[in-house]
């Protein structure tokens, strides 16, 4: 499997993922840019990181998920899963592909935070040989660097987010195929959602539909914790949230739930309507779309981040909706992270230009919203699209909305 053209998802998933290979994969990638760095071990925490380089499908505990696995790395070692004891048993009866597994608290009770360094994290970094240097960790609880600084005061924590970031940033075919696999998920997520909208319905009665079918159809989670179902002047500004709303006729109704699967994350996003469009919920729709369609035109090896912002921009702007975008970034990568840079028209400071290579994966999503229209004036439409040697891949397959585009 290799390159990156066009038209790779015809085949059963079952045919085209070795998930041997895309662990070693993924693992040798974070050695050879670990080999390539001043850092010498890598501790993360983010659930992403551990499971590109663990494989571990954990139980996820809601406002802990930095808290409950981690994993440590040098250029030299395989993985080593710090993992809660709820997950030990099944690691090592089934994953013997980690260097070895410890069992570690929850992170972020002091004092045992404090034992499993002194006696977990110490001995195992002084048999990888990485009693001083730079340890490189993500998204650490402060607890752990007062502990670590105790009790390893020869290592210097740095930033290794950053590395696996690079690391992610492009994706190989077999995980091509399985955010194919998420897309056709969330595609059929979002069409229920679609379906399950109608006049007399709660915004959380559509959103329960789709995650119901989420979980039938095997998706792990969400994209977002909190689904996005907002209609009507729920849109106008955006509520990104579902909430009791009920919805009416002459409403716009927005839906972004994406999927997850096998660790990888779909990110889908459509607005409908109900009922017969305004005029101005057409015109806005329209500038949406066309400025979507426009920006991923762009989307080419040696074109960057800021020709597809700008092209969407422009785009609004020809319909007269240039003031009205919504303030966040209008697209971000996507992967083993929901959402991860590069991000495409991101506005505030420290906002970087990337250049397209062939592998990547974003989620291109502009909004605009105009205030004061009966049944809500505030549009988004959101679609995956791969970068291919060629012509852009657009990997999200959910039909766009054609009265608002008659």
């Amino acid at each position: 499997m290799t390159g990156y053209a066009r038209g790779g998802s015809g085949v059963d998933w079952e045919d085209r993922i070795d998930f041997d290979r895309l662990r070693r994969d993924r693992v040798r990638a974070a050695k050879e840019a670990l080999q390539a760095s001043d850092i010498d071990a890598l501790l993360l925490w983010k659930d992403e990181n551990v499971r590109y380089l663990t494989s571990l499908r954990a139980q996820l505990i809601a406002g802990k998920m930095t808290s409950l696995n981690g994993v440590l790395l040098t250029a030299d070692s395989d993985p080593i899963l710090l993992c809660s004891g709820g997950e030990i048993d099944k690691v090592n009866m089934g994953m013997s592909w980690l260097a070895a597994a410890h069992a570690i608290p929850i992170m972020e009770q002091a004092e045992l935070v404090d034992a499993f360094v002194k006696a977990t994290l110490a001995p195992l970094l002084s048999e990888l040989g990485v009693s001083e240097g730079r340890l490189g960790v993500d998204q650490p609880n402060y607890s752990l660097i007062e502990s670590m600084q105790s009790h390893l005061p020869n290592l210097q924590p740095t930033d290794g987010d950053a590395l696996m970031q690079r690391v992610r940033l492009v994706k190989s075919p077999d995980e091509i195929a399985i955010i194919q696999e998420s897309c056709a998920i969330g595609d059929s997520v979002t069409r229920r959602a679609i379906d399950s909208t109608k006049e007399g319905r709660r915004e959380n009665e559509i959103a329960g539909d789709a995650m119901q079918t989420l979980y039938y159809l095997g998706g792990e989670m969400a994209h977002v914790i909190t689904p996005f179902v907002a209609s009507g002047e729920h849109m106008s500004p955006p509520h990104r949230i579902c909430t009791d709303k009920i919805v009416r006729n002459g409403d716009l109704c927005f839906i972004d739930i994406g999927a997850m699967w096998n660790g990888y994350f779909a990110d889908i996003g459509r607005t409908i309507i109900t009922g017969t469009p305004n005029e101005m919920q057409k015109r806005v729709y329209r500038s949406v779309y066309e400025g979507l369609m426009t920006g991923i035109e762009t989307m080419r090896p040696g074109n960057t981040n800021q020709d597809t912002s700008d092209a969407i921009i422009a785009k609004v702007a020809e319909h007269g909706f240039g003031d009205n975008m919504f303030s966040l970034f209008i697209g971000h990568g996507i992967g083993m992270g929901a959402n991860e840079p590069p991000y495409i028209g991101e506005t505030l400071p420290g906002s970087t230009v990337v250049e397209y290579r062939p592998g990547m994966v974003f989620a291109v999503e502009p909004l605009v919203w105009v205030p004061g229209v009966r049944g809500g004036g505030g549009v988004r439409i959101e679609d995956m699209v791969l970068i291919t040697d060629t012509e852009p891949e657009v990997l999200s397959r959910v039909g766009y909305e054609e009265r608002l585009l008659s």
